[in-house]
Formats: structure tokens, sequence, C-alpha cells
């Protein structure tokens, strides 16, 4: 039988072998579940569309930011469990409206309403993703960088202009009139994309080829999609840069300037009443309100052409506004509306990929 380094003979063989085996199947066994995992990661993330891959990548880096830095959150815990909850919340969306709308699903026809339903719960929840990410911005803005940066755009806006502008303008706080006129430009964007969507889903159900030529039928679920890609695409390229640049915006940091309070009527209430609820400090640049209505501005000169007549003076009026209300810096309007042309350009080349369109994936 003989002697061997380990042990006596065919004991220690056969031991060897053993300890083999078993490796061999623990090797075995992680293999089986990572092709599992990969397998069911893949059937879940199949539905998404482009709006998907953007949102879902914002929040997973993000997500893992707030992972790292955690200790920098106030309740770390409670931020994190509903920061993925609403990353998970839109994979079921996703995946249960793809599953109601497979015409060989148990009971579809009995079910039609209920689909559709869900259908519209799937196209339009995009607004409610991109209400929590705005208003969890003021949990991020000092993830990493524990100071504010509004100095460096202060120092911008005096070098382009000669003056500070929220100073100068204060000049002008006492006129009801122009507050009233400002306040309700800067209300305008909570309209543009809603009014914009609206507007281009109302015709997915028309006629491919109509005398405007604006898009209808398929064309128009794509341009719609399009939009609300173009969309989260840019505001998620500025929350990550607000993340990194935290800017507070001169309303909180021009304090020591003690500017006048805007004197004004039934709007400048009502956006005090807003601003008061839902005010995030933080965030300021680039301008989300400014990419988002630059979005939905050019996304109507391409797909509803006489909204873009509309929009196209309370665009100029609430870039002006931003700044008159102290919401904002030049700085940030102008990276507003180079993130907006950033979105809508990568929009367009994910839409063009196969599977990025929801529309086509399944149909109710």
């Amino acid at each position: 039988m003989g002697l061997t380094r380990y042990g006596c003979g065919e004991g220690a063989y056969v031991a060897e072998r053993g300890a083999r085996s078993a490796i061999a199947h623990i090797h075995h066994e992680v293999a089986c579940w990572i092709a599992g995992a990969c397998s069911f990661a893949s059937d879940i993330l199949e539905p998404c569309g482009a709006f998907e891959w953007v949102s879902l990548f914002y929040l997973g880096l993000s997500g893992a930011l707030m992972l790292i830095f955690h200790q920098n959150l106030s309740h770390p815990a409670r931020q994190i469990t509903a920061h993925f909850a609403v990353f998970t919340a839109i994979l079921v969306i996703v995946n249960l409206a793809d599953r109601v709308a497979r015409p060989d699903a148990p009971g579809h026809s009995r079910r039609s309403a209920f689909a559709t339903a869900v259908r519209w719960l799937r196209d339009w929840y995009p607004q409610l993703v991109f209400l929590f990410c705005f208003e969890e911005l003021r949990i991020l803005v000092h993830l990493i960088d524990p100071f504010w940066r509004d100095s460096v755009l202060i120092a911008f806006d005096h070098r382009l202009t000669g003056v500070y502008p929220a100073v100068w303008l204060a000049q002008f706080s006492s006129k009801l009139w122009l507050n009233e006129a400002m306040q309700v430009a800067y209300m305008s964007y909570f309209l543009f994309l809603t009014v914009l969507g609206t507007a281009i889903y109302r015709r997915r159900n028309k006629p491919a080829i109509t005398i405007t030529g604006d898009p209808s039928g398929a064309a128009a679920m794509r341009a719609f999609w399009t939009v609300m890609t173009a969309s989260i695409t840019a505001y998620s390229i500025g929350y990550l840069i607000s993340i990194f640049f935290p800017i507070e915006a001169p309303f909180f940091a021009m304090r020591s300037f003690h500017l006048p309070p805007l004197v004004g009527g039934a709007a400048t209430g009502l956006i005090n009443f807003i601003e008061g609820w839902g005010r995030v400090r933080g965030g300021a640049f680039p301008s989300a309100h400014v990419s988002g209505s630059f979005v939905a501005l050019i996304g109507a000169w391409r797909y509803r052409r006489y909204l873009f007549c509309v929009f196209l003076p309370f665009f100029i009026g609430m870039c002006v506004s931003t700044i008159y209300g102290r919401y904002h810096y030049i700085a940030d309007v102008f990276a507003g509306i180079l993130v907006g042309a950033v979105g809508l350009i990568l929009a367009e080349r994910l839409m063009a990929m196969p599977g990025a369109n929801p529309a086509a994936h399944s149909s109710v």
C-alpha cells in the first residue's frame, strides 16, 4: 500500500478524491446559481424600455453612492430602503404591464379593462419617478461634498453681467404685476411635459397618416417615449452633477444681502405655498426646470408644432423668472439648456436600439 506525504496509501487517495468531488460539486452549484440569477434578471429586465434603462441606471448609481456614503445620510436605513423600493416598484409596474398585456394571458379578454388601466399606469408612471428623484435630491446634495459651492456661480454671474443679478433685480421687487407675471412664467414649468405628453399620447389611436403631419398611431407612442426618455436622461445628468457640485441657489446663499421679499398676489402666494412644501435646498446647478422645459420645447417642435408656439414665450419667461425669483443663477440656466440638449441627443440614440420602445413590446 505504501506511505504518502499526507497519509497512508489508498485511504489518502480516496479522501483526496472525495475532497475534489466536493469542491467540484460546490463549483457546479455556484455556477448553476449564478446562471439562474442571470436568467431571472434577464427575464425581469426584458420588458424594460429606454426610459427604464436610464432611470434604473440612475437609481442604481445613486443608490450605490448612498450605500458607500451612508454615514452622511440623516436616516440611512429608511432612506436607502425607500430608494430601492422605488427601484423595485419600477420593475414591478413594467413586468405587470407586460404580463397582462399579452394576448395569451389567462383571462385576458375578461380583464381588458384591468389590462388597459395597468398599461396606462405603465405609460404615465414616469411622472412619479421625476417627482421622487427631484424630492430625494434634498438628501443627496451633501452625500459626498459637505460644502455649498455657490461662490463659484456668484462670481461667474458677476463677471458675466458686472452686477449680482439677484441684487440688481431686487429694485423691481415691489412691482406686483411684474412679480405675478414672473411667478406665472415660473409655474408654467409644471405643465410643459404633461401638456406635451398628453397631446402626443392622445394620437396613439389616430391613423398613421394625418393632414397635420404630426406623429400618430405607433409613431405617436415612439415620440411619447422619446420625450419621456429625454426628460429622465436630462434629469439624471443634472442630479448627478448636483451630487458632486452642490449649489443651494441665491434664495439661500445671498441672504446676507437682505433682499426684500417679492410682493405679489395669488400667483406669488401659490408659488410660495408650493415652495414651502416642496422647495429643495440644493441641486440648483444645472436648473432642472430649464432642462426639463427645454426637452419639452424641442419635443413640441418635432412632434406637436403648434405647442411650440405656445411654449416658447413661456420658456423664455421661465428662464428669466428663475433668476428674478432667486431660484437660480444665470449659469444654472445655461447649464440647464445644455443638459436638456444632451438628454435629447442621448434619448434619440437610445430609442434607435432594439427593445427601447415599450409600446413595441406588446399592446393591449
